[in-house]
């Protein structure tokens, strides 16, 4: 069974690295358009990457455990809830983001608005290292690691902006209002909805009520924060690998 990991906005795959050091078996991290790597034209918003998203993991061969977090979480999501794929389970950290309740934070809210998205990410690029203010650094506060940020840093341009411009502006004024809306609920694989308690930017009430509509279990991260699979990697691996175990076949 191959795992595949999809990570947010805006990463890298090597956000995964530590969690997929501790999983036996073959494991994919999956780079999304414009993150590091090209973006195709066509590459509009949500819709467009959950196509991709589809697409790749047919590409892998199934069955697949798929695994997202942040923006991969939401594209992940809908994947199994409106895509025909190879998918054995799924597991997603930001459910929230589909609540109806559901509030964007600030960064967002300020993303989704031109020309102040455009010239609040022009300014995280330009920032200058060790000033506190480039993008990766501003994450460190909600756990993101040394390494990564510099990694971020080191990928952030104009093509990574253009792409998160694209994907908050297409997921306007939550998730639920479109692809919420289109499914009555339980997807049919099996999923696992996570919360990480101390992500100030979490609601875990909200992940609970969506994991119930999707059919989904529900696992609080008690203390973890955003990056909790940075934060402490052998207590995700050991959640993840659980479920898994639980697993029929």
């Amino acid at each position: 069974m191959t795992i595949v990991f999809v990570h947010g906005v805006p990463e890298t795959p090597s956000v995964w690295n530590a969690v997929r050091a501790l999983i036996p078996g073959p494991t994919v991290a999956l780079r999304l358009p414009g993150f590091g790597s090209a973006r195709p034209d066509g590459m509009h918003g949500k819709e467009e990457y959950a196509a991709w998203l589809a697409d790749e993991l047919r590409a892998v061969g199934g069955p697949v455990d798929l695994v997202g977090h942040d923006w991969g979480a939401h594209l992940a999501m809908r994947v199994v809830s409106a895509h025909d794929v190879p998918v054995r389970s799924w597991v997603s950290d930001v459910a929230h983001g589909w609540h109806p309740e559901y509030r964007w934070h600030d960064a967002a809210t300020l993303w989704q608005k031109s020309p102040e998205g455009e010239e609040s990410l022009a300014g995280l690029r330009e920032a200058a290292p060790g000033s506190g203010a480039t993008f990766g650094e501003v994450l460190r506060s909600r756990g993101m690691s040394a390494e990564l940020a510099q990694e971020v840093d080191g990928a952030h341009d104009e093509v990574m902006s253009a792409a998160i411009l694209a994907l908050y502006r297409s997921a306007w004024p939550n998730f639920h209002a479109d692809w919420g809306r289109e499914f009555e609920g339980p997807v049919r694989a099996r999923g696992l909805v996570l919360a990480p308690t101390g992500d100030p930017m979490a609601d875990p009430g909200q992940d609970r009520d969506v994991a119930r509509k999707l059919g989904a279990e529900y696992e609080e991260l008690d203390g973890l924060t955003h990056y909790w699979m940075l934060q402490d990697p052998e207590r995700g691996a050991a959640v993840l690998r659980r479920f898994w175990d639980s697993l029929p076949g």
